[in-house]
């Protein structure tokens, strides 16, 4: 990937590394334990606006309640600095350039991260990995691509072995999923399809025999963006040879897209035959975002389509929630009938690093108070009390897990399990990845049978091919039930497939 040059001004560098005063860089500064007069820091939190009810990101009843328990178990006094999550590169490099960014940073962008690095604007962190980031390191565990090295160090910099930055966990690593109409199916008197024939056959019958009465002219059997690699990527790349080596992979790959991976041009063909034969909205080329699909996927025009593996669950986007109010009765559900040559639904399973990462500035007055915040934040009790929040506010018990129930005022939660909060981790945090899938599917505004079915069965694997260290998909999503959401996609890549794609 190439890198983007993130010069640093003169005057910055020598501010800097005067502040560090050349010392070896080693935990600094004074603990609660050891003095009676609060340390206080500054630290990042993203402000993602107010829409929908948000709540002021450095001001709100989450930080309120971080702010003094932290004071009282660390004696550390917290102030957040809101930043634009939508523009949070150029507002940190801005901050940064001006030597006033908060004493712990984070940011989606490493590239930025590592170059000012390596202009020495910000600490290496490798030396608290094992000392002050001790929680840290426990609830990132082990990294499944790297055998016998910690998640802590994924972002290790290869230039200089210099951890600048630390990635959050993804708690499940879910991707990609295809869903269909099944009421429309139920119509027809079809069931779900098994194979790709199947499926080609059922929008075919969608196309010709107008199941949901719209109008055959107006039918959209399939639909999708420019995006194609994404919208469709469970349909092409169910073609690859999911045993390719990992240097056959790295060669015949350019960033995340497989055009020269073995099977990717069979992918390809396929959906172009369904263009031939009409099954693709014609006006696909002229999608550039989501907007126009959604409408017309709420307007109850679509047999299928695919992308997240909760798209159509999904709250903000509202996919299902406003077609069955424009449509009662209609339903879609994940169906896996793609499957590889070994007759396993083989898919791309998300990353489980790479995404958020903390880092501190070298401008930052206390490094270890920095670091002593993000590792408090990591304990279980906290990170638990974040996610979930008080019983009867923001989580009922059901099931033997939390379920995570609407809150309002200053117990909004502006992101998805207040991830700007917890900051190394992105997802719930359970003892099993069987709880975690409990979380997940109480977490969703739909009746228990469609969310409560998927629980049992959401790790039952189809196959898995051989064991391996690397993480590339998820094995066996749904299995036969039509109301699973497909949560046996969930931890994939906790399982150390061996890398695939």
């Amino acid at each position: 990937m190439k890198k983007t040059a993130f010069p640093l001004f003169a005057l910055l560098i020598a501010s800097v590394l005067a502040a560090s005063c050349t010392k070896k860089e080693a935990p600094q500064g004074q603990s609660g334990s050891s003095s009676s007069k609060p340390i206080a820091i500054t630290v990042e939190v993203f402000d993602r606006g107010t829409d929908g009810g948000k709540t002021d990101p450095a001001d709100n009843n989450w930080t309120d309640w971080i702010k003094k328990k932290v004071l009282e178990d660390e004696n550390i006094a917290v102030t957040f600095v809101p930043v634009n999550r939508w523009d949070e590169t150029s507002a940190m490099n801005n901050l940064l350039a001006a030597g006033s960014a908060p004493d712990l940073c984070f940011s989606y962008n490493t590239d930025m991260i590592n170059a000012y690095g390596l202009q020495g604007g910000i600490y290496d962190l490798g030396p608290y990995a094992d000392t002050l980031l001790k929680e840290v390191k426990t609830l990132l565990g082990p990294d499944p691509q790297i055998q016998g090295q910690d998640l802590i160090w994924r972002n290790k910099n290869l230039d200089n072995g210099a951890l600048y930055s630390i990635s959050n966990r993804y708690m499940y690593t879910a991707n990609q999923n295809l869903f269909i109409r099944k009421d429309w199916l139920d119509k027809l008197g079809l069931p779900l399809p098994a194979t790709p024939e199947e499926y080609f056959s059922a929008l075919t019958a969608f196309k010709e025999q107008d199941p949901g009465e719209v109008g055959k002219d107006r039918v959209i059997p399939f639909i999708m963006t420019t995006d194609i690699r994404w919208a469709a990527g469970v349909i092409i790349n169910s073609f690859m040879d999911p045993y390719i080596s990992p240097k056959e992979r790295w060669i015949n790959t350019v960033g995340d897209r497989f055009v020269m991976v073995p099977g990717f041009k069979e992918g390809l063909r396929f959906l172009n035959r369904m263009f031939n034969a009409g099954l693709i909205d014609r006006d696909f080329p002229l999608y550039k975002s989501d907007e126009t699909p959604n409408n017309l996927v709420k307007a109850g025009l679509v047999g299928s389509l695919g992308g997240n593996w909760d798209l159509v669950y999904r709250d903000n986007n509202r996919l299902m929630l406003d077609l069955q109010q424009n449509v009662p009765g209609a339903l879609f559900v994940p169906v896996d009938c793609f499957l590889s040559a070994d007759g396993i639904p083989h898919k791309l399973a998300g990353a489980l690093a790479g995404g958020m990462s903390f880092f501190v500035p070298k401008t930052s007055k206390n490094i270890e108070a920095a670091l002593r915040y993000v590792n408090w934040v990591a304990k279980k009790e906290n990170c638990f009390f974040l996610q979930f929040g008080e019983e009867g506010i923001n989580h009922q018990t059901a099931d033997g897990v939390p379920k995570p129930i609407p809150a309002t005022g200053g117990w909004i939660q502006n992101s998805g399990g207040n991830i700007d909060y917890t900051i190394s981790v992105n997802g719930w945090v359970m003892d099993t990845p069987e709880l975690i899938a409990k979380v997940l599917a109480y977490s969703y505004q739909w009746a228990p049978g469609i969310h409560h079915r998927s629980v049992p069965n959401f790790l039952k694997r189809r196959g898995t091919g051989s064991s391996g260290a690397g993480n590339a998909l998820q094995v066996g999503s749904l299995g036969s039930d039509p109301e699973r959401q497909g949560y046996g996609s969930l931890c994939g890549k906790r399982y150390g497939e061996t890398p695939r794609f």
